[in-house]
Protein backbone atom coordinates (compact mmCIF):
# COMPACT_ATOMS: atom_id res chain seq x y z
CA UNK A 1 0.00 0.00 0.00
CA UNK A 2 0.97 2.98 -0.36
CA UNK A 3 0.13 6.30 1.37
CA UNK A 4 -0.17 9.87 0.01
CA UNK A 5 0.40 13.05 1.95
CA UNK A 6 -1.54 16.42 1.58
CA UNK A 7 -0.50 19.33 3.17
CA UNK A 8 -2.74 22.14 4.42
CA UNK A 9 -2.77 25.29 6.10
CA UNK A 10 -6.04 25.87 7.89
CA UNK A 11 -7.21 29.26 9.60
CA UNK A 12 -9.35 30.20 11.93
CA UNK A 13 -10.98 33.37 14.16
CA UNK A 14 -11.74 31.08 17.29
CA UNK A 15 -8.90 29.06 17.87
CA UNK A 16 -5.72 26.71 16.70
CA UNK A 17 -7.77 23.56 17.27
CA UNK A 18 -10.41 25.15 14.97
CA UNK A 19 -7.98 25.78 12.46
CA UNK A 20 -6.69 22.49 12.21
CA UNK A 21 -10.39 21.14 12.09
CA UNK A 22 -10.93 23.25 8.76
CA UNK A 23 -7.81 21.97 7.01
CA UNK A 24 -8.74 18.42 7.50
CA UNK A 25 -12.28 19.17 7.00
CA UNK A 26 -11.40 20.76 3.84
CA UNK A 27 -9.24 17.91 2.58
CA UNK A 28 -11.87 15.59 3.29
CA UNK A 29 -13.92 17.55 0.75
CA UNK A 30 -11.32 16.22 -1.96
CA UNK A 31 -10.04 12.81 -1.07
CA UNK A 32 -11.68 9.95 1.14
CA UNK A 33 -10.03 7.55 3.68
CA UNK A 34 -8.24 10.05 5.81
CA UNK A 35 -5.87 7.58 7.76
CA UNK A 36 -4.00 10.28 9.79
CA UNK A 37 -3.37 13.80 10.83
CA UNK A 38 -0.01 15.87 11.78
CA UNK A 39 -0.35 19.29 12.79
CA UNK A 40 3.49 20.69 12.61
CA UNK A 41 2.98 24.21 13.10
CA UNK A 42 1.55 26.97 14.48
CA UNK A 43 1.37 30.31 13.93
CA UNK A 44 -1.28 33.85 13.96
CA UNK A 45 -1.91 37.36 12.70
CA UNK A 46 -1.48 39.53 15.03
CA UNK A 47 -3.17 42.87 15.29
CA UNK A 48 -3.16 46.18 17.92
CA UNK A 49 -1.89 42.89 20.05
CA UNK A 50 -4.27 40.79 19.81
CA UNK A 51 -4.26 37.49 17.84
CA UNK A 52 -6.81 37.97 15.37
CA UNK A 53 -6.58 34.96 13.34
CA UNK A 54 -5.17 31.45 13.94
CA UNK A 55 -3.42 29.24 11.59
CA UNK A 56 -2.65 25.42 11.38
CA UNK A 57 -0.07 23.85 8.81
CA UNK A 58 -1.26 20.22 8.56
CA UNK A 59 0.14 17.09 7.08
CA UNK A 60 -2.97 14.44 6.18
CA UNK A 61 -2.14 10.92 5.02
CA UNK A 62 -4.81 9.14 2.82
CA UNK A 63 -3.72 5.71 0.54
CA UNK A 64 -3.52 5.58 -2.88
CA UNK A 65 -6.65 4.78 -4.65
Amino acid sequence: MVVKVMELVGESKKDWQDAAMNAVQEAARKVRNITGVEVYNWTANVKDGQIVEYKANVKVAYPEE
